[in-house]
């Protein structure tokens, strides 16, 4: 665990909760009860408002009843998001492990319909950038080093979401492997890390379900009876990884100019303007 001290990021000593110590050893946690029914409530109406009144949000190559399911930068559209992301209670959490002035690098909205999970590239086994100190095979993370986390994804859930589902599964300890999941298993339900299968995190609406960028995880299968998904994900990562709340082609500190004169690709992602992925896409 870090702490930012005079100028720096150095080791801390502060006790920690047992959320961030789950958080860090096993690369998953779950928040029980973080919001009120009020928050909950409030963060439903408003949301639930902006998909009304907010066409799709055209980001990636997806189908449109894939693009349905999001609405991006939603602190930008809603006072009971912003304020989901300054919970206390969740900040207590993630403080301990990206630094006192980590930042929100994304914010969206998701409701999967009932009976549509979807063909979003979350079905598969997956990591969310990174890995952020890859390791080649037959290396392993050193145990007496705690892994680094640069990055942590939240949902914070508006609905209960249960087995039938298709909740967010995680291996646990995966994101010690320095590796992406095998690329021959990303739809295997049983695939493991050293013998740890899959945890689904089962929820109640209220919870928050916490993931480090590196575990392990997908959209499990839904099974009869789905109800569906409804949950704000807010992504937190250290100081010094930019957000992606909106696309660079859309928000950059770039002239005019400067973006004419880039021709090439290369050109284009050197001076910061790069395809929609992982976080913002």
């Amino acid at each position: 665990m870090i702490r930012r001290g005079r100028f720096y990021l150095e080791p801390r000593s502060e006790p920690a909760s047992d959320e961030t110590a789950q958080l860090e050893r096993e690369g998953y946690t779950i928040i029980r009860g973080l919001l009120s029914g009020q928050q909950v409530a409030d963060l439903r109406e408003e949301i639930g408002q902006v998909f009304e009144d907010d066409p799709p949000d055209e980001r990636g190559q997806r189908p449109p009843e894939d693009a349905a399911m999001f609405r991006y930068a939603m602190l930008n559209r809603s006072a009971a998001s912003q304020a989901a992301a300054a919970h206390p209670g969740l900040l207590a959490v993630i403080e301990p492990l990206l630094g006192e002035d980590c930042h929100v690098i994304a914010n969206t909205a998701w409701r999967n319909p009932a009976g549509h999970p979807g063909s979003h590239g979350g079905q598969n086994w997956h990591i969310d950038a990174g890995p952020h100190v890859p390791l080649a095979d037959g290396v392993r993370w050193p145990v007496d080093i705690p892994h680094p986390v640069f990055a942590i994804g939240v949902h914070l859930y508006l609905q209960d979401c249960r087995i039938e589902d298709g909740p967010t599964g995680v291996i646990p300890g995966s994101h010690l492997s320095g590796r992406p999941p095998p690329f021959g298993r990303l739809l295997d339900d049983d695939l493991d890390y050293e013998g740890q299968g899959v945890v689904p995190l089962v929820t109640r609406a209220g919870d928050a379900g916490l993931f480090v960028s590196d575990v392990w995880h997908r959209r499990m299968p839904t099974r009869q009876g789905d109800h569906g998904r409804f949950f704000l994900q807010v992504h937190y990562g250290r100081r010094d990884i930019a957000q992606r709340i909106l696309t660079t082609a859309e928000s950059n500190q770039l002239s005019p100019q400067a973006i004419a004169r880039a021709t090439t690709e290369r050109d284009r992602r050197v001076i910061g303007l790069h395809p929609a992925f992982f976080y913002d896409g």
